[in-house]
């Protein structure tokens, strides 16, 4: 092999070490490329935050209560006493008609509830944990309620006739009472109406009340009725009617010559106080 051959030869070795080092070197980069690009995980916001489910309706009902208007609303009814939206329009400083639409989103948020008598709807608090709620925020807040003051005249708020039932004050406290002692029940239908549980039928028939006779009537037994001074809750129904004759006739109460007023009798006072525990001064 000539000299020319050989230096041919070397420079084609030369050639191919140098393309097997480039192919290598390529390959490494290639490889320390792919290394540093490859994509990085991303947060699953729907799969990472356990709270995602709790936080939507949280933060909804913070919404409905935060609107000033409708913050209005809810701490006027803070004192247990139901109102009417143009009542609570008022108090929002609305028109009844955004009153209106007010109420709708706290309803639908239940935190608020309606009842309907006659031609009015009456609005309270869903219940005790909107009420404790509101309370907490109060403390946070450190902002006072204001007390709720009836305009009823104090001759018929104290006690007067509801159709052929009794209301006012003296009404509500007795209907509390008979709740607080679990003499009254809330039905399984929970429809507002009442089932007498074993105390409470000993406590009324004590009264010389005829239950079975009640019970006869083709009509409620026992329900609640939204008092329209004191914007809670007394008896009516059957029931209802035949305590308010049985006081009537023991003379606790005695009607007004004219009107719907009732008068608290000494007597009565003294047998509310021994019967009901109620010690309150009407």
């Amino acid at each position: 092999m000539g000299s020319a051959e050989s230096a041919a030869l070397m420079d084609m070795s030369r050639t191919h070490i140098n393309n097997s080092s480039l192919r290598m070197a390529i390959s490494g980069m290639t490889d320390a490329v792919s290394l540093t690009v490859a994509p990085r995980a991303r947060f699953a916001y729907d799969k990472s935050m356990e709270s995602s489910h709790t936080e939507i309706p949280v933060s909804a009902i913070a919404a409905a209560i935060a609107e000033p208007a409708r913050t209005r609303m809810l701490y006027c009814l803070m004192d247990g006493h139901a109102r009417t939206s143009t009542e609570l329009a008022v108090v929002a400083e609305v028109s009844p008609s955004t009153a209106s639409v007010h109420l709708a989103r706290l309803k639908g948020q239940q935190l608020v509830k309606v009842v309907t008598q006659g031609k009015y709807r009456y609005y309270s608090l869903q219940g005790p944990s909107v009420a404790a709620a509101l309370e907490a925020l109060t403390v946070l807040a450190g902002t006072p309620r204001r007390a709720f003051v009836p305009n009823t005249p104090p001759r018929l708020r104290t006690a007067r006739t509801c159709y052929d039932h009794m209301a006012g004050a003296v009404a509500v406290a007795l209907h509390a009472h008979c709740l607080e002692q679990n003499w009254l029940v809330t039905g399984p239908a929970q429809d507002g109406d009442y089932q007498l549980t074993a105390d409470g039928m000993h406590n009324f028939e004590s009264l010389g009340i005829d239950l079975g006779a009640a019970r006869a009537q083709r009509r409620r037994f026992a329900c609640a009725c939204l008092d329209w001074s004191e914007r809670r809750p007394h008896l009516a129904g059957a029931l209802g009617a035949a305590f308010l004759d049985t006081v009537l006739r023991r003379r606790w109460l005695v009607k007004e010559t004219e009107g719907r007023g009732l008068q608290l009798t000494s007597t009565g006072r003294r047998e509310l106080r021994s019967r009901f525990s109620l010690a309150v001064e009407f």
